[in-house]
């Protein structure tokens, strides 16, 4: 009995040509002709011949494959099949994650490589931690409906409309994923909770923004060199995001290139879809200058630790008594190519790097107008250094 069981090597499972080879007991190995190969443990239980895989050779080494075999063999001694009791231990594990807390952490947790930096920086778990975790947490989610939805989002539904929203969405996603687990849900709840909660009254506002004939005034007026105005002058020059400027590495500039990483970039599902800003030679200039302050890596490190926030930029607007943020000077940018260029909509859109177009429309439009672009953000740092200039037509290549 001992000679029929354990005939391969590790070696051997690594260097193996195309074929099956048994490691005896009912223990294969499938080796394809492209290099990867597979586990699995042949039996007959109940008059029938089955196979059940066991994993890829490449993830699961030649002892712990064997230790499954062995715990397979075991199961068809007792006369049982190997492949539903697994599926019966995983039903029974899924079973028993079934509180709603429980099912949104697991929910977050497989889609984390789909998010923007892990959903950290888009904080894509905040709206149910904050506003239906506390309430419906420790519920369990096959006895949720659309009462407990309806009673736990009442107070923000319209006061905070886009949070319920998206705290709404989530929840919906926290159901499916628990559907999927194999337990009991009702996955119209959310819809239903729609309809009881109505029609959302709030009325989305725009961020404020510096109209695009006073960004010059305030532009000169960023002079003292620290990272607060060096940040807000390469803000204003390039259109970017806040986050993406904010953690702006030295290896993203490449000569008067700027490239962004995809994953950085808001809205984006391509995540390995990177997004190049050309810069302006005053945008050169301010990066040059940052170069000074460079802490990790970073070029607009914090005082203490870490990257510039937000909140800093923003607050130095606040004291200068202004009502626009540091977002709008996306829309002070699009405004003035809009009222003073030429320029086509899909090349003013890339600017802002919005995704433009279909995925059909997409995938046969392959430019980004770099040298387009490059041409327009020069002339937007002539406008915003205070030098006027006549009206820019910018032509698709």
């Amino acid at each position: 009995m001992t000679r029929s069981l354990n005939k391969l090597t590790a070696v051997f499972v690594k260097n193996a040509g195309p074929g099956k080879y048994s490691d005896g007991g009912g223990l294969w190995l499938h080796k394809r002709p492209d290099g990867g190969g597979q586990w699995f443990f042949r039996y007959t239980v109940h008059g029938r011949r089955r196979e059940m895989g066991l994993g890829s050779s490449a993830e699961v080494p030649l002892k712990e494959a064997r230790g499954g075999a062995e715990r397979s063999r075991a199961i068809v001694r007792a006369n049982l099949d190997p492949i539903k009791e697994r599926d019966r231990l995983k039903r029974e594990a899924a079973s028993k994650l079934h509180l709603l807390g429980e099912i949104a952490l697991d929910a977050f947790e497989s889609r984390k490589a789909e998010l923007k930096g892990d959903g950290v920086a888009g904080r894509w778990f905040s709206p149910l931690e904050i506003h239906i975790l506390p309430k419906l947490g420790k519920v369990p989610v096959t006895d949720i409906d659309q009462k407990d939805i309806r009673d736990t989002l009442a107070p923000i539904w319209h006061e905070k409309a886009d949070t319920a929203r998206k705290a709404m969405n989530r929840l919906g996603i926290c159901l499916k994923h628990a559907a999927a687990l194999g337990l009991e849900v009702d996955l119209q709840a959310t819809d239903k909770a729609r309809a009881l909660l109505g029609k959302q009254r709030h009325k989305p506002t725009n961020i404020p923004a510096v109209p695009w004939q006073e960004v010059p005034a305030f532009y000169l007026s960023l002079a003292d060199g620290t990272v607060t105005h060096l940040a807000l002058r390469l803000l204003i020059l390039t259109g970017v995001r806040s986050g993406p400027l904010r953690f702006l590495r030295e290896e993203q500039i490449e000569d008067d290139i700027w490239t962004i990483p995809g994953a950085a970039m808001k809205g984006r599902k391509d995540a390995t879809a990177d997004f190049r800003v050309p810069l302006s030679k005053e945008a050169i200039a301010v990066i040059k200058e940052a170069r000074r302050h460079a802490r990790g890596g970073f070029l607009f490190p914090s005082a203490k630790k870490g990257v510039i926030s937000d909140a800093t930029m923003a607050r130095l607007m606040e004291r200068a008594e202004m009502s626009a943020r540091p977002h709008g000077f996306r829309s002070s940018l699009r405004d003035w190519i809009a009222e003073t260029t030429s320029t086509p909509h899909d090349l003013a859109e890339t600017v802002l790097g919005h995704t433009v177009g279909g995925a059909v429309e997409r995938s046969y439009r392959r430019t980004d107008f770099i040298e387009q672009r490059r041409k327009l953000m020069e002339r937007w740092a002539q406008h915003v250094l205070g030098r006027t200039a006549k009206l820019l037509r910018i032509e698709r290549a």
